[in-house]
């Protein structure tokens, strides 16, 4: 393959771009709310993350630095004494979580988006940075921890085997790391009980199924617990041990449709159904940090909704669901359980957080995660159901715009990632984004997605390009029928499987859309297969299932037939396609061959690739620029409104652009 930089050329005029696309507003356009500033959805959030420390001293959360790079920042409670603990100069941070022993900050970072994330911890003492795990392409993820032993934590490592994690027992204090236990060769993942000992590991079958393997302490030799085929197998997991460490949380959807919440005897197997639900899968679940009971569990049909477990909540859960009218979550709590940090998602506002006093029963408002929404004309967001040409009922998120008559309207199908994922209800930048610049946005839970029980799940097995493709066109059909939107200006939008889709639109349904936009999304499912990280191994036969076997001469049409790339030639809508240089998950590769071959078919695209970016764009300058590339993309053909932008980039943003065929 060449060379990107020769590839590339870089300098697209944006500002041309845009005026030359934006005409008179028709007269709908002209009711629409003011435009809110595209640095305001996509750009860093003022406060986010919070996290209270084990003993309830501190507190810590997420928030840009005087050069708007995310930092973690800690406060001691009741002081005005917060600043900035880590000194990222680029990528900015996202992911930490405190050590036990309330002295230590853990954070992970990986370098320009390639996800060999690294583990580092921040002493509050001296404010010294520890890089904890080994240097090279190193993948590293935090497994767990326990407040009886405040220094240590659980990680996983690949730094034996490149395709495998083995977790290693990290001591916070002194840096050092001893093997826990070692991946026989086939296990997804690791779960300690609560005594920090490594107790349960989840495999994968070669048939695409699962096996939960047991043993009865740390030296004890593993035993099969549960074996499960494919059907089952992502919809089976385990959560947790019971405070006696006898049984464990399972969330399962063996014997039924819909993955309930169970309790399983490790010794006698009896089970019990703590909660189910017949619509949906079984979703986030409260525990009690320290007695080990699940409190509550969440449902998401629509919106999400709580089942309360346990009594001694009842009133908390009452208290905090007056609070707000958004859907909320409890995401952290000091060990002794006097505080919980909740956060409240809106269809028509920013994330807000609170303290609920467990005793007092009362809130303190903490912050909301970007200001800048508040007060401004946001759209709701609408539960809708699509039934499919075969009878499939494709739950979905309506998005229409404020202030016009939704009748008639320009339209984006925004298709989530995964696949095996699903949209939720709440503030969603995209669909904010969208419907403001004039859009009705339609967001489809396709048959494959999660969340909506197993039949739903595997109808999407091997229909990549086929029944997957087919909801997408019945829900954009579903759009124009209801008569949301201009048959002839629905336009496609995702990143990841979202690509993929976008891709699948104008190269298998060349004249349904208006144009699409892919942001990196695999073109050639085979080399797709073949470039996965090789810790990504042990959930090969998973895509043998549910996409197809690259190596059996048998499915060889099934996945030609599915990838986009070979019909390229195809393509005559307008297509964008955006890309992160270190991608891990879809490579360079994917996107540049599509790009090749539309060039060779004399075809036209516009490739954009951030070389210090990988699966999505993290850095605010990238998110910013490439959805300014797309707002004047949509704008031009589909005639929605645009915010212009001077330049030929937005400063700081490392884009290179090539167009073809322009």
């Amino acid at each position: 393959m060449k060379d990107a930089k020769q590839a590339l050329m870089v300098g697209l005029s944006l500002a041309a771009v845009v005026a030359t696309t934006i005409a008179a507003p028709r007269s709908s356009m002209a009711e629409l709310p003011p435009l809110i500033p595209r640095d305001v959805l996509f750009g860093n959030p003022e406060k986010v993350s919070p996290q209270l420390s084990p003993d309830g001293k501190k507190l810590a959360w997420v928030a840009p630095n005087d050069k708007n790079v995310l930092q973690v920042w800690v406060k001691t409670i009741g002081k005005d004494d917060g600043k900035p603990i880590t000194r990222d100069e680029k990528r900015g941070i996202r992911q930490y979580a405190w050590a036990e022993n309330s002295q230590v900050v853990l954070f992970l970072q990986d370098r320009d988006g390639d996800e060999n994330w690294r583990i580092n911890g921040v002493d509050l003492a001296t404010g010294s940075i520890r890089d904890f795990t080994p240097e090279g392409k190193v993948q590293a993820r935090l497994n767990a921890s326990d407040p009886k032993f405040p220094d240590t934590v659980l990680v996983a490592l690949n730094k034996r085997n490149p395709a495998l994690h083995d977790l290693y027992r990290l001591n916070v204090k002194t840096g050092d790391l001893e093997l826990e236990t070692e991946n026989p060769g086939d296990v997804l993942g690791f779960t300690a009980d609560n005594d920090l000992k490594v107790r349960a590991a989840q495999a994968s079958t070669p048939d695409g199924g699962t096996i939960i393997r047991v043993r009865d302490d740390a030296g004890s030799a593993w035993r099969d617990w549960i074996k499960a085929g494919p059907e089952d197998a992502l919809t089976l997991g385990v959560l947790g041990f019971t405070a006696d460490n006898k049984a464990a949380y399972l969330i399962s959807a063996i014997g039924r449709d819909t993955a309930a919440l169970i309790k399983k005897d490790l010794a006698s197997g009896e089970e019990t159904v703590i909660a189910q639900s017949p619509e949906v899968d079984a979703g986030g679940v409260m525990v009690h940090p320290t007695k080990h009971t699940v409190q509550a569990v969440a449902f998401s049909p629509g919106r999400r909704r709580w089942e309360v477990i346990d009594p001694s909540i009842k009133d908390d859960i009452a208290g905090i669901r007056a609070l707000n009218d958004g859907d909320f979550s409890v995401v952290n709590r000091d060990t002794d359980d006097r505080t919980w940090l909740v956060a409240f998602t809106s269809d028509r506002g920013p994330v807000r957080y609170y303290a609920w006093d467990r005793a007092a029963k009362k809130a303190e408002f903490l912050f909301v995660h970007q200001p800048k929404l508040e007060g401004l004309k946001l759209a709701r967001m609408e539960p809708v159901v699509v039934e499919s040409r075969d009878g499939l009922k494709l739950h979905s998120y309506l998005t229409l715009p404020v202030g016009v008559e939704p009748k008639n309207l320009p339209a984006v199908l925004f298709v989530h990632g995964g696949p095996w994922a699903r949209d939720q209800w709440g503030f969603n930048s995209v669909a904010q984004w969208l419907a403001n610049r004039g859009y009705a946005v339609l967001q489809v839970n396709y048959r494959g997605s999660t969340g909506y029980g197993k039949k739903f799940l595997n109808a999407g097995n091997r229909q990549w390009g086929l029944k997957m493709h087919d909801d997408l066109i019945d829900a954009r059909d579903w759009l124009v029928k209801q008569g949301y939107a201009d048959p002839k200006k629905v336009g496609v939008y995702g990143g990841s499987y979202g690509g993929y889709a976008a891709l699948a639109a104008v190269t298998f349904t060349p004249e349904a859309f208006a144009c699409a936009v892919d942001i990196v999304g695999p073109s050639n499912l085979k080399t797709l297969i073949q470039s996965v990280p090789p810790y990504w191994k042990p959930m090969r036969s998973q895509f043998d299932v549910r996409v197809g076997n690259i190596d059996d001469p048998k499915d060889e049409g099934l996945i030609k037939a599915a990838s986009p790339l070979f019909r390229a030639d195809k393509i005559v809508r307008p297509l964008l396609i955006g890309q992160g240089a270190n991608d891990p998950r879809v490579k360079q590769a994917e996107s540049e061959q599509i790009v090749e071959a539309i060039e060779k078919s004399k075809g036209k695209v516009t490739y954009v690739l951030y070389p210090d970016e990988g699966h999505g764009f993290a850095r605010p300058q990238n998110s910013i620029d490439f959805n300014a590339r797309a707002e004047a993309f949509l704008a031009k053909y589909l005639g929605g409104r645009c915010e212009p932008l001077e330049g030929d980039k937005v400063p700081g943003s490392t884009a290179e652009v090539r167009e073809v065929g322009q």
